[in-house]
């Protein structure tokens, strides 16, 4: 299980998938036989994790239906588990489904949920919950409410000893992903120089075999750049960024996070050149993209 969660962080979601469900089928075979009560809550947990990581790599794919489904699925195995810690991660997880495709209130909710689970265990999953419910105040508006979840979520992060997990897991929260929250959190609220340091601090400690994360920081400064009215620079910041992805990675979610570079332009801005392009590479066929 710890294998599959390593190789989360940077297989594409198609083949992991497969992975998964296998790893997934093995459990629901033990757990059709009768076993000791503390082997039944092991194999509650796997499921738990397995079911999270599955939802998001439909997430990733655009599957928009079958990852709530499979998010409800997680939610049900973690609270059957009985782990507290486990039941915050996974509706922290889960937070990210309404957070990139609505309702941003449901994101808010969710993580809002794991962070009063949290509650009196500061640490990653604590500072976890904290960083997604600022990041969906922020989008919504709410400044004060933001700031005040991102300094929950610092102080936890300081209080869980560096994130409290190894980087090569799906279930850490490093530094680095603390910061892409931060990131999120500071470009919707529009303090783009605030932005900017952090989106480059992160970009920094990402290993060179890594997802998507790094792709969706770039995505963010091109958002910074437009409300700086840097227009032009942030399609061709988008556009590069898309390109230099591994094809494989290309999925749904981030076509979606490039689209919203564009719906950030100014309407008498949407037909220029540089916008003109970026749309023109979204559109390539997957295989000249």
């Amino acid at each position: 299980m710890l294998w599959a969660r390593e190789e989360y962080l940077f297989t594409p979601p198609t083949p992991m998938l497969k992975t998964l469900l296998g790893h997934l089928a093995e459990v629901e075979h033990l757990a059709m036989d009768r076993q000791p009560a503390s082997v039944q809550v092991r194999l509650s947990e796997l499921a738990a994790m397995l079911a999270t990581l599955v939802a998001d790599a439909l997430m990733k794919l655009g599957d928009l239906t079958r990852s709530r489904s499979w998010f409800a699925t997680a939610r049900n195995a973690a609270d059957d588990s009985g782990n507290v810690e486990l039941r915050a991660r996974v509706r922290a997880q889960a937070a990210m489904l309404p957070f990139y495709y609505g309702p941003l209130e449901s994101a808010v909710s969710l993580s809002r949920e794991a962070r009063i689970l949290s509650r009196g265990r500061p640490g990653a999953t604590a500072a976890f919950a904290s960083a997604a419910e600022a990041r969906a105040l922020a989008k919504l508006g709410d400044a004060e409410g933001a700031e005040a979840a991102l300094r929950r979520a610092m102080a936890a992060f300081e209080q869980s000893g560096a994130g409290g997990g190894a980087d090569n897991d799906a279930f850490a929260f490093p530094q680095r992903r603390l910061l892409l929250y931060e990131s999120g959190t500071l470009t919707a609220l529009g303090r783009t120089s605030q932005a900017r340091r952090v989106q480059e601090e992160a970009l920094s400690l990402y290993p060179k075999r890594t997802g998507i994360d790094p792709a969706l920081l770039h995505f963010e400064a091109a958002l910074c750049l437009v409300k700086d009215r840097s227009l032009a620079e942030a399609c061709q910041l988008a556009g590069a960024t898309f390109l230099r992805i591994d094809p494989a990675h290309r999925t749904p979610i981030v076509e979606e996070r490039a689209r919203d570079v564009i719906e950030a332009l100014p309407p008498a801005i949407q037909g220029t050149r540089a916008a003109r392009e970026l749309r023109e590479i979204l559109a390539l066929p997957p295989g000249q993209k």
